[in-house]
């Protein structure tokens, strides 16, 4: 049916190849036989066509286009293939192909055009990177800074330098200085207080207390200015609170002084070897530290066992109540239940109070930074056992835990008070350990922490010296530039050593300006060797630093190994 319709449709005339347009009447035009003769054809043999004939044309039946686009057409070619399918094939088909040179011309074209576009992209291409190049370049041209606004910047350097080498050298004498008032001071203290325990065992109260009113204020100021005064909340200085109160208001007192006593040679004493409290005597800081733990324990020595029987009745007569009380009479606190019971109700009263105006009312601060025991002893033993298994707990159970592992050593710490309270020897003997202990920290912060310290500080600014005074010149030594700009391959400024063809930069004099890459800024960034000491020593355009460095390399010099 599809076939007959096509037949049926209005005869289309077919344009001759020479002209390439329409028929005129004059040119004869093929049209169908209508003596129905079968043509040649590659449709099937019940459809036949015409043959064509030359003479009028009729339009006695559709004809057959030859172009494959046509709405009927059965063909599956796009309309730009070159030839028309078999079926659709005739003698004008054939000769519309004898064209190449005309197929070979519009191909031609389409390629040049092509070719222009791409050519056209390529140059839109290369100008926005030129343009986008300059861009930059100017860029960093308007980010340096001309010769002089340099030069200037490089004389405030100096004088910075200058300014800041010479506090450091004042500073440096002030800490001096009070190091060795500290240590003077606290070799006195130490021989003063020997003094006082072989010769006037009596007056060693005053001694402590007068001790007490010097060393307390200069420590809450010290700790409040540093953000450390959480610190002073902690439970050795609330000893040394309770032994002022029992010398001086509650003398009468048995239970005070059995807690106090309690409390000072059992917490106070054994915090000399948990916290490595340590003899230092240039430190004021660590040798304060030492007397808060170790003075109450030598105060009470003196009181209980230096002090003959009727001084010590008149003075202190809670004191000789109890140490002369016979075992079972109701005043004997001086066993171990006593003991532990009396000093529990003022423990718990500190830890209470810690906890409620410390941990709880404080702990947006705490949080924030500001250091106390527990956050101290959660840090400095999280890698020891104990401190594993406080940290593996929850967070709201960390303190309590901290708390409960406080009062177990607190008790532990008490259980051989009643040995040092009747024995004097025994009593001599512990406070001398505990002493010497210190004293072994001490050594060890000397040799192997501030010797060690001082010694690699002595390295690193001799090594700086060294690099200052012994490097040449486009090494950035210890020399006079000669500052003259002058321009680099992009117009950066670089410094005039010398060295025409290779323009260094202002910083460290080793970096080319060549490039926009490398383009000298101002850095303020300092050597390695000079942050760890402090010391700037980056002075390289006045002659003063060179000579600052020489008085340092001399005095330097014969104390290295």
């Amino acid at each position: 049916m599809a076939d007959r319709d096509t037949l049926e449709r209005p005869q289309i005339p077919v344009p001759s190849h020479k002209s390439e347009g329409a028929s005129t009447d004059s040119e004869a035009v093929l049209t169908p036989d209508p003596s129905g003769t079968p043509v040649l054809t590659t449709s099937a043999p019940e459809h036949a066509a015409d043959t064509p004939t030359l003479g009028p044309t009729t339009p006695k039946s559709s004809r057959l286009s030859r172009n494959p686009s046509f709405s009927g057409s059965s063909s599956y070619h796009e309309d730009w293939d070159a030839f028309p399918p078999l079926d659709r094939l005739t003698v004008l088909d054939l000769l519309d192909n004898f064209a190449l040179p005309q197929q070979l011309e519009k191909l031609q074209k389409g390629i040049s055009a092509q070719t222009e576009k791409v050519r056209k992209s390529r140059e839109a291409l290369k100008n926005k990177s030129q343009v986008a190049r300059e861009r930059m370049v100017d860029e960093w041209r308007r980010r340096v800074p001309s010769a002089d606004e340099q030069l200037e910047r490089y004389r405030k350097r100096m004088r910075s330098s200058v300014e800041k080498l010479g506090n450091r050298w004042n500073d440096t004498k002030a800490i001096t200085l009070r190091e060795k008032i500290s240590f003077i001071f606290g070799v006195l203290n130490i021989f003063m207080s020997g003094y006082l325990i072989g010769g006037y065992p009596e007056r060693f109260h005053l001694w402590y207390t007068a001790q007490v009113l010097y060393f307390m204020p200069i420590r809450f100021y010290t700790y409040h200015k540093r953000g450390y005064h959480y610190f002073l909340a902690d439970l050795c200085y609330f000893v040394n609170f309770l032994l002022l109160l029992s010398i001086w208001i509650f003398p009468n007192s048995k239970r005070l002084f059995t807690a106090v006593y309690c409390l000072a040679f059992g917490n106070n004493a054994v915090a000399i070897i948990m916290w490595r409290n340590s003899l230092v005597f240039h430190s004021f800081d660590k040798v304060t530290s030492l007397f808060i733990h170790i003075m109450p324990c030598a105060t009470l020595h003196c009181i209980v066992h230096l002090l003959d029987s009727e001084a010590q009745r008149q003075r202190f007569p809670a004191i000789w109540a109890v140490k002369t009380s016979p075992p079972g009479s109701p005043t004997a606190y001086a066993n171990v239940l006593s003991m532990l019971a009396w000093s529990t109700i003022p423990y718990a009263f500190w830890q209470l109070s810690y906890w409620f105006f410390i941990t709880v009312r404080r702990r947006d601060k705490i949080a924030a930074g500001r250091p106390t025991s527990f956050t101290w002893l959660r840090k400095s033993y999280s890698k020891v056992w104990i401190g594993r298994i406080v940290l593996s707990l929850p967070e709201t159970l960390q303190e309590m835990a901290f708390m409960l592992i406080q009062y177990m050593y607190a008790v532990l710490t008490m259980l051989p008070c009643p040995l040092w309270f009747y024995s004097r020897w025994a009593s001599a003997i512990f406070l001398m350990v505990v002493f010497a202990w210190s004293v072994y920290n001490g050594a060890t912060f000397y040799i192997d922490v501030f010797g060690k310290r001082f010694q690699k500080e002595l390295e690193a600014m001799k090594a700086e010296v060294a690099k200052w005074q012994n490097s040449p010149p486009h090494d950035g030594g210890l020399h006079s530039p000669l500052l003259a700009p002058h321009s680099g391959a992009e117009g950066g400024i670089g410094i005039d050593e010398g060295d025409a063809g290779k323009g260094k930069a202002l910083d460290d004099g080793t970096s080319s300006v060549g490039d926009v890459e490398n383009i000298p800024l101002l850095s303020d960034e300092r050597p390695a060797a000079v942050a760890a000491t402090g010391v700037d020593l980056d002075i390289n355009v006045d002659g003063g630093a060179r000579d600052i460095a020489r008085e340092r390399r001399v005095f330097l010099e014969p104390r290295m190994p």
